[in-house]
This record gives C-alpha cells, structure tokens and sequence, in this order.
C-alpha cells in the first residue's frame, strides 16, 4: 500500500500528479464515449427509420 503524507502530496504524486490525473480524465472521457455514443446513434437510427417510414405512407 502507497501511504502519502497529505493529501496534496496525493494530488501531486511526486511531480507527477498532472499526467497521472490527466489520464485518469482521459481514460474516463473515452469510457463515457463508449457508452454514450452508440446510444445516440442508435436514436439518429431510430428517428431515421421512423421518417422512412412515415414517408412511405404518405407514397
């Protein structure tokens, strides 16, 4: 187990704290991605369906 002596020593890692948080944010960002991304195309493709389909109707 890694023990820092305060929490801003946490924060900073030894100097390294900005790429070590930025990659976190990273690597949270791009998870978000994956889960939002195919549920909104999944509504464009739904929408487009449904256009398609009150189009042919109105043929």
């Amino acid at each position: 187990m890694i023990a820092f002596a305060s929490f801003t020593d946490f924060l900073t890692m030894g100097n390294h704290g900005a790429y070590v948080w930025s990659a976190y944010g990273l690597g949270l960002a791009l998870m978000a991605l994956n889960a939002i991304l195919p549920l909104l195309e999944k509504r464009r493709y739904l929408d487009d369906l449904s256009r398609r389909r009150r189009r042919e109707r109105l043929l």
